[in-house]
């Protein structure tokens, strides 16, 4: 009895074994024939949200929305069939938002800086034998920017996560790429910037979304 139940579990790891073996090859199979390109991206960022600056005891009087701009490498994992493709990227992130508010006959110029890591996981489609693709799916952002001094005001940013969202189109030319796409956010980028000496506070609140136009350039 106990020779026929070794047995029996022998028959089944070899079963197991033989299906984790068959599976391992599809897998490796369909990566070998996947297109598999890597690139460098350079991208203008355009600032299409309107940030809010409380000032509980002082005025905000004006606000100026700057162009940014981000840099890094994009992975496209084309699929053997279909068309379809996945596209990981990461890039480095630097936009800003400067205000300048009167605080008790002060004048005081703030920004609000976002230096970040993005890591947007694209998945799309290929059209016209992979000229152009659309695409869409979220992005992770890491907040970078330290809290920064503005006179008596101390920075306090109070997420250093924030996720969103991008679709968007691109164009390929031999290995030369251009794309553009729209970013929205699901969280919002809060901080406070806290007087050292009076306590004062004046509060930004922020949705980010931004137009993207960059170039881009293929190495395979």
């Amino acid at each position: 009895m106990k020779q026929k139940i070794h047995e029996f579990k022998i028959k089944n790891q070899t079963k197991m074994s033989k299906k984790l073996i068959s599976t391992l090859a599809i897998f490796l199979g369909m990566m070998a024939y996947s297109q598999v390109t890597v690139g460098l991206r350079a991208n203008a960022l355009f600032n299409t949200s309107s940030a809010s600056w409380d000032n509980f005891k002082g005025t905000v009087n004006g606000e100026k929305e700057n162009t940014g701009f981000n840099a890094g490498l994009a992975f496209k994992i084309g699929s053997p069939v279909g068309g379809w493709f996945v596209m990981p990227e990461i890039y480095y992130t630097s936009i800003k938002n400067e205000a300048t508010a009167n605080v008790n006959g002060a004048t005081v110029n703030i920004e609000a800086k976002s230096n970040r890591i993005d890591v947007p996981v694209m998945v799309g489609h290929n059209f016209l034998l992979g000229k152009l693709a659309a695409f869409v799916g979220p992005v992770a952002s890491y907040n970078l920017t330290t809290d920064n001094t503005f006179q008596n005001f101390k920075e306090n940013a109070t997420k250093e996560f924030t996720v969103g969202y991008q679709f968007g189109a691109q164009a390929t030319l031999s290995k030369f790429v251009v794309n553009a796409r729209f970013e929205g956010a699901f969280s919002k980028d809060t901080r406070k910037f806290i007087n050292n000496v009076s306590g004062e506070e004046i509060r930004y609140d922020n949705r980010p979304s931004m137009f993207i136009l960059g170039v881009g350039y293929n190495f395979k």
